[in-house]
C-alpha cells in the first residue's frame, strides 16, 4: 500500500515539476500524515520511528543545497517524504541515484542551451591559456545563473532505480 502512495506522489509530483517547475505541500503533507499513520498503525511506535528517521534523514541530504540556493524545497520535502514510507537505507540509496540522475540532467541543460558553442569555445581557449601562461577569463552570461531543471524527476528516477536495483516490485 504505501508503495503505491509513494508511485502516485512521485507521478503527480514528477509532472507538476515538469509543468510549472513546482511540487505542492497539498500533496506532500496529506502523503506524509497517511505515511506516518500507516507506519504507526502497521508497526507501533517503532514504525512510526522508522518513518520519521527516514523523513529527517530524506531532509537533511538537500537541505545544504536547499540553504545554498540551488534547489527548492519542493525537492526538499519530496526526498523527505521518500525517506518517511520508505525509510534510511532506501533513501540514502536513492539519493545516490538521484544525484546521478541530477547530474546528467544538468549536464543535458548545459549543452542544450542555447550559446553551448560559444561557452565551449571559451572554455577551450582558456585551458589553452593556461598551458602558455596567459589567463583568459571565462565570460559567464547572467541568464546562465538562473538556469535551472526539475530536481523532482531526478528524485524520483532515483526512488525508481532503488526499487528496481533492489528486487523490489513497482507496486
Amino acid at each position: 500500500m504505501i508503495d503505491l502512495l509513494l508511485w502516485i506522489v512521485l507521478i503527480v509530483c514528477v509532472i507538476t515539476d515538469l509543468r510549472e517547475r513546482r511540487i505542492y505541500n497539498k500533496v506532500i503533507y496529506p502523503a506524509l500524515v497517511l505515511t506516518i499513520i500507516f507506519h504507526l498503525a502497521d508497526s507501533g511506535l517503532s514504525g512510526m520511528l522508522f518513518s520519521l528517521q527516514g523523513f529527517v534523514i530524506g531532509m537533511a541530504l538537500l537541505l545544504i543545497p536547499y540553504l545554498l540556493g540551488g534547489i527548492g524545497a519542493g525537492d526538499v520535502k519530496l526526498l523527505a517524504l521518500v525517506g518517511a514510507m520508505k525509510g534510511t537505507m532506501f533513501v540514502l540509496i536513492a539519493a545516490v541515484y538521484m544525484a546521478l540522475i541530477g547530474g546528467v540532467l544538468a549536464l543535458g541543460v548545459l549543452l542544450f542551451r542555447r550559446g553551448v558553442i560559444s561557452r565551449l569555445k571559451m572554455m577551450f581557449y582558456s585551458l589553452g591559456g593556461l598551458r602558455t601562461g596567459i589567463k583568459i577569463p571565462l565570460t559567464i552570461a547572467k541568464d546562465d545563473y538562473k538556469a535551472t531543471y526539475p530536481y523532482g524527476l531526478a528524485i524520483a528516477g532515483g526512488a525508481a532505480l532503488s526499487f528496481m536495483l533492489s528486487g523490489v516490485s513497482l507496486l
